[in-house]
This record gives C-alpha cells, sequence and structure tokens, in this order.
C-alpha cells in the first residue's frame, strides 16, 4: 500500500474574511470566517450552517450536559467573498508592488485588510 502526500490547497478565502453563502439551507446569510480547512476545501462561518450536539455532562470543567449548538464546515463552493464596496463577489489576483494580493473582479479594489 502507498501513502499519498497531500500538499495544502490554494483557497482564496481566509481567516476573518466577510463570506456570503450562495447556496444550501442557510442561502443568503453573511459571516465571518472562523477557520479554513485547505485540504478538505470547507469553512467554518460564524452563525452559519448551525447544528445541535448531544453534550454529556462534565462537573471537573464546570460543563452542563443538554443540547448544544454549534457551526458545521461548509464547503467553499457554497460561499462568495463579499467586497465592501459591491457585495458578493469573484476574486482576481494582481501583483501590486512585490506582494501578490486578491482583487475584487467588479471594481478592481485590493481585498486584503
Amino acid at each position: 500500500m502507498r501513502t499519498v502526500i497531500r500538499a495544502h490547497k490554494q483557497v482564496d478565502i481566509r481567516r476573518e474574511d466577510t463570506v456570503q453563502v450562495i447556496s444550501g439551507r442557510d442561502k443568503g446569510k453573511k459571516g465571518r470566517v472562523l477557520r479554513v480547512f485547505p485540504d478538505d476545501r470547507k469553512v467554518l462561518v460564524e452563525h452559519v450552517f448551525m447544528v445541535k450536539k448531544h453534550v454529556r455532562p462534565n462537573p471537573q470543567r464546570n460543563i452542563k450536559g443538554g443540547i448544544a449548538e454549534q457551526e458545521a464546515r461548509i464547503a467553499i463552493s457554497n460561499v462568495q467573498l463579499v467586497c465592501g464596496t459591491c457585495g458578493p463577489v469573484r476574486i482576481g489576483h494582481e501583483v501590486r508592488g512585490d506582494k501578490k494580493v486578491r482583487v475584487c473582479r467588479k471594481c478592481g479594489t485590493t481585498l486584503e485588510k
């Protein structure tokens, strides 16, 4: 059996970006990206794709049992980056100075913070 070594895939969405869901049960919702999983092509977006999780009580950690809600990962193909001026946009790349930056395909502004 061979071991396959996979490199990280290039992803245009980064942590702290604002994205809008373009398909699925949460279509139209906007949120901040909490975490990116490039190998799985998924992102974790704040207050989007909420699922219920059954939690067992743990008195040592002061955790009450019950049903908690948390965000689940959503496919990168189902979200679109939000430009501050245009709204949801596709992403382009340009070399400005000595850096490669992400740019809005509609208005051309940089999407870096």
